[in-house]
């Protein structure tokens, strides 16, 4: 898996899933915050399935020529 998620993207991706679950288990949200896992993982694996599907990267490119 090549990585696709950049840093601001990846940090984003992380504190959303964080508050969705904490809001799901601590405060006993409604059943569809438990989405919050898949912004968590992705952010996590730095890698989403979605941008490979579409071909798009919010990674910085590399430097050099």
């Amino acid at each position: 898996m090549e990585r696709n998620v950049g840093e601001v993207d990846r940090i984003v991706r992380i504190v959303v899933g964080v508050v969705l679950l904490a809001w799901a288990i601590a405060f006993d949200g409604p059943s569809w915050t438990w989405i919050g896992v898949l912004p968590l993982a992705t952010g996590l694996l730095r890698w989403c399935p979605g941008y490979t599907i579409f071909g798009s990267s919010t990674c910085a490119k590399s430097g050099g020529k």
